[in-house]
């Protein structure tokens, strides 16, 4: 088996790995400084419970999204086609507006 086309993947997700672990250290670090900055309680306790929100609807988002990614290769699949042609790519677009619409939708009907 021939996977020379994942070399170039290597330094890619290296690279994303350490942006995310930079981003979790700088978050952990300003949770910290709001927690021992003694601001008001109620202050802290809503700018978490924000972030938390933040994270689950994220969660939510890219759920929604990826699901509706692989119906659109689901489709693809089914229909034999092979070839990237503009109807694989418009059926892939449509998919990913599909997903982020459903996103929107459930995001309104969360709150």
């Amino acid at each position: 088996m021939n996977v020379d086309f994942l070399l170039p993947l290597i330094p890619i997700s290296a690279f994303v790995c350490l942006a995310y672990i930079i981003k979790a250290v700088v978050d952990a670090r300003v949770h910290r400084q709001m927690v021992e900055s003694n601001g008001s309680e109620a202050l802290v306790r809503s700018i978490l419970e924000g972030d938390e929100l933040r994270r689950r609807h994220g969660s939510l988002r890219w759920g929604i999204v990826l699901v509706a990614l692989a119906a659109g290769f689901g489709i693809i699949q089914g229909n034999g086609w092979t070839e990237p042609n503009a109807g694989v790519f418009a059926v892939l677009f449509a998919a990913v507006g599909v997903g982020h619409l459903a996103y929107y939708i459930a995001s309104r009907r969360l709150k």
